[in-house]
């Protein structure tokens, strides 16, 4: 199974061991299920980067993959039509080759106004409406229901980066997800 992703998949920041796909990794053998994930984030990587490396990610053992792109789009105030186009790509692209997906999506935070935020926040939840992917709607889901107060302490100086604590938070949700994921594979 292959990690696609950005700085938020690659660890950007933490030890190896700390990052999202090893302690994704040891979440599902703490709870008996066997997978072996692979890391596919680029650090600074937008929906465009993650099309163009897709065909060489995809090598013959990957049997499911996981797509959490989009934050650099965003950052970047990159069109959201473009950054669905790409994400519609690499969904696609799956799809002809047999693999579930899940969809890890993000919100943004308002800056470049209402109507980006309406126009990028659906992307997520249209495309895996459409192929019929799982989805998480918002990686930092786990964080959010913290109190407002103490949400930093589980960020990286950066503000946009979840630290090691904050990663095993957002595991704790996705990992279920994982699973889920992982019972779509095709025997």
């Amino acid at each position: 199974m292959a990690a696609l992703g950005d700085s938020l998949t690659a660890g950007y920041g933490l030890a190896p061991e700390q990052g999202l796909v090893p302690q994704l990794q040891a979440w599902l053998a703490a709870h008996d299920t066997e997978a072996k994930l692979i890391n596919a984030g680029v650090s600074g990587d937008t929906t465009a980067g993650g099309l163009a490396r897709l065909d060489w990610t995809l090598t013959p053992e990957v049997q499911a993959l996981i797509v959490t792109l989009g934050g650099n789009d965003m950052l970047r105030g990159i069109d959201p039509a473009e950054a669905r186009r790409n994400l519609d790509a690499i969904l696609a692209t799956a799809k002809e080759r047999n693999l579930p997906v899940l969809l890890i999506g993000l919100k943004t935070l308002g800056n470049f106004g209402p109507d980006y935020k309406a126009q990028f926040d659906a992307i997520y939840p249209d495309l895996a409406a459409q192929y019929k992917t799982l989805l998480v709607p918002d990686f930092f889901a786990a964080l959010a229901d913290d109190d407002p107060q103490t949400v930093g302490s589980d960020m990286q100086a950066d503000g946009i980066h979840p630290n090691a604590a904050g990663v095993i938070k957002i595991v704790e949700t996705l990992g279920p997800q994982v699973q889920a994921l992982i019972a779509q594979i095709p025997d």
